[in-house]
C-alpha cells in the first residue's frame, strides 16, 4: 500500500484533484449542488417522501405489533427460561457456550450463507436451499436468544405492510384457482419472509450491515467474472432473446450461471448499489480498491446482458442513490451521465435506441401476455388466480385467454403479476410495503449524520427503486432466488434505518 501511495500515478491523481478543487468548474458545480440541495430540502416531493404515514407512526406501539412480537418470540422466551433454570449446566458445557456465541453472531453466519447460496450455478440450484438456509439461521438466532434476553425477533422493524403482504401470500394459496399447483410457491414466500425477519433482527451493529453487503458483493464478483469470461469465450446469439432485424450485429447476451440474461441483470441491479456503498464507506484504500473493482466488473457484466429494463432500472437506482446520499452531487452526476454517452459501445447504444420500438419482436410479443394478464385480473380482481407462474398459465389455457404462437411465461410486469397471483390485497400491500420501506429509509437518512449505516441504507433503498422501475417491463420474481435477493435488499434498507435511528438516539443522549 505504501508503494501505491508513493507511485507517480497516485501523485498525479492528487495533483489533478488539487487543480480541480481550485478551478472555476469546481466552484460552479459546488454552487449548483448547494442550490439543488436547497431546492430539494424545501420541495413538496421530499416532504411527501420523508413523511411517515399514520399507520407507520402507530405501528411500533400498537396492540397488534406487541401481540405479534410476543407470539413470535414465545419460543425464545421459553428457551431463555430454560437457560436461567439450568444456567450452571449450560455455562459449563463447551458445546452450549459455542452455540450461544455463534447464535449471537447470526449476521456473520448469514453473510457466509448468502456467499455460498447465491453463487450456486442454476444447473445445480434447488429452491429448497433458500428455505433450509434461512430456517437454519432462525434456529441459530434462537440459540443466541436463549442466553441473551435482549436478542429477540424484531417484528416492529419489519413493519405492518410487509406482514400484510406475506399474509396475502397465504390467502393466494387458499383462493388459488389450482391450490395443488400453488403449494410449492408458498414456500418461496416463506423463504423470503424468513430472510426479512432474520436479517432485520440479526443486524445489531454497522459491521453486521457491512458484512451482509460484502456477502452480496461476493455474488456480484463471482457471477460478473463468469459473465465476462462468457463474453471472452463468445456467446451464441439466442433468437428468443434478441430480434436480429432490429438488433443487427448485437452479440449474444451473457447470463453468467443464472440461466437467463434478464435474471442475471436483475440480480446485479439489486446488489451493485450495495457494492457501491461499500466503496463509499470504506476507510481503507485496499477496501475501496476491492469494492470499486467489483463495482466496475459488475457494471461491465450488466452492460453485457443487454437487458434494457435493467439498464433503466440501474440508472434510476444510481440517481436515487445520489439523491439520498449527497443531493448536491446531482448536477455532477447528470454531467457525468451525459459525458459517458459518447463512450458507450455502439451495440449498447443501438440497444438503448430500441426501447419502445414497436418493430422489435420482444416488445410486440409482450402485448398478448399483457392482455391475458389484464383479462385474468378482470375475471378475479379481488382474490387473484393463485401463487406461482404455473397457475396463471393454466388459467389462461383453460379459459382461452392467451392467443400467441409462443408459450405464456408471465405478464412481463411486476405489478400486474403480483395482482393476478395474490389479488387486490396482495398488490395494495406490495406497493405499500415498498413505498413504506423507501420512505422510512429516506426519512431517517435526511435526519442522521453521515455514517456507513446511512450510506448502505441509501444504497438498499435505491436498489429497491431501481427494481421497481425495472418491474414495469419484467417480472422479477419469476426465479425464486431473485425473490429472496429482492427481499434481502429490502431488509437491508430496514436494518440500516434501524441502525441509523439508534445512532441518532445515542448521539442525542451523549449531547444531553
Amino acid at each position: 500500500m505504501t508503494l501505491l501511495r508513493e507511485s507517480r500515478i497516485y501523485q498525479l491523481f492528487l495533483a489533478l484533484v488539487s487543480v480541480y478543487e481550485a478551478s472555476a468548474l469546481h466552484r460552479i458545480l459546488a454552487g449548483l449542488g448547494c442550490w439543488c440541495t436547497r431546492q430539494i430540502d424545501e420541495s413538496t416531493v421530499l416532504r411527501l417522501l420523508c413523511r411517515e404515514g399514520a399507520v407507520a407512526q402507530a405501528w411500533d406501539g400498537s396492540v397488534l405489533c406487541r401481540l405479534l412480537t410476543a407470539l413470535i418470540n414465545f419460543p425464545a422466551w421459553l428457551l431463555h427460561r430454560l437457560y436461567r433454570t439450568l444456567q450452571a449446566t449450560f455455562d459449563s458445557s463447551v458445546f452450549s457456550r459455542f452455540a450461544f456465541t455463534t447464535g449471537e453472531e447470526t449476521a456473520v453466519a448469514q453473510s457466509w450463507l448468502i456467499m455460498l447460496l447465491w453463487i450456486i450455478p442454476y444447473s445445480h440450484w434447488n429452491n429448497a436451499y433458500s428455505l433450509m438456509g434461512f430456517s437454519l439461521l432462525l434456529v441459530l438466532f434462537h440459540a443466541g436468544a436463549m442466553r441473551r434476553e435482549s436478542f429477540r425477533l424484531d417484528v416492529a422493524a419489519v413493519g405492518f405492510y410487509p406482514l400484510v403482504l406475506f399474509a396475502s401470500a397465504f390467502l393466494g394459496l387458499v383462493f388459488s384457482y389450482a391450490p395443488a399447483l400453488s403449494q410449492r410457491f408458498l414456500f418461496f414466500h416463506i423463504s423470503a419472509a424468513l430472510c426479512v425477519l432474520v436479517t432485520v433482527s440479526a443486524v445489531r451493529h454497522t459491521e453486521d450491515l457491512k458484512r451482509l453487503a460484502a456477502g452480496g458483493g461476493v455474488c456480484v464478483l463471482v457471477s460478473s467474472l463468469y459473465g465476462v469470461y462468457q463474453r471472452i469465450q463468445g456467446v451464441e446469439v439466442n433468437r428468443s432473446y434478441v430480434d436480429l432485424k432490429v438488433n443487427a450485429g448485437m452479440p449474444g447476451r451473457v447470463e453468467s450461471f443464472f440461466d437467463n440474461p434478464n435474471t442475471f441483470a436483475e440480480i446485479l441491479i439489486l446488489l451493485l448499489p450495495l457494492v457501491l456503498a461499500l466503496f463509499l464507506c470504506s476507510n481503507h484504500l485496499a477496501g475501496k480498491l476491492a469494492a470499486g473493482s467489483v463495482f466496475v466488473v459488475g457494471m461491465a457484466a450488466l452492460g453485457m446482458t443487454y437487458s434494457r429494463a435493467s439498464w433503466v432500472g440501474m440508472a434510476c437506482a444510481m440517481a436515487v442513490m445520489v439523491f439520498l446520499w449527497r443531493p448536491r452531487l446531482i448536477p455532477l452526476f447528470a454531467a457525468l451521465c451525459v459525458l459517458c454517452i459518447p463512450f458507450l459501445p455502439s451495440s449498447i447504444w443501438n440497444r438503448i435506441l430500441t426501447i419502445g420500438n414497436m418493430s422489435d419482436s420482444s416488445t410486440v410479443n409482450r402485448l398478448p401476455t399483457l392482455l391475458a394478464a389484464l383479462e385474468m385480473i378482470r375475471s378475479r380482481p379481488i382474490r387473484g388466480i393463485g401463487l406461482g407462474a404455473v397457475v396463471p398459465k393454466t388459467y389462461a389455457a383453460d379459459w382461452n385467454l392467451y392467443h400467441a404462437n409462443f408459450p405464456y411465461v408471465h405478464s412481463h410486469n411486476f405489478y400486474l403479476e403480483v395482482w393476478l397471483q395474490t389479488g387486490l390485497l396482495g398488490i395494495l400491500s406490495f406497493v405499500s410495503a415498498l413505498l413504506w420501506g423507501i420512505k422510512r429509509a429516506a426519512h431517517i437518512v435526511r435526519h442522521c449524520a453521515p455514517s456507513a449505516a446511512r450510506t448502505i441504507t441509501c444504497a438498499a433503498a435505491a436498489a429497491i427503486c431501481g427494481a421497481m422501475v425495472c418491474g414495469l417491463a419484467d417480472y422479477l420474481w419469476h426465479y425464486p432466488r431473485v425473490m429472496v435477493i429482492f427481499w434481502f435488499v429490502f431488509a437491508m434498507a430496514l436494518a440500516g434505518a434501524k441502525l441509523c435511528r439508534q445512532e441518532a438516539a445515542e448521539k442525542a443522549n451523549d449531547q444531553t
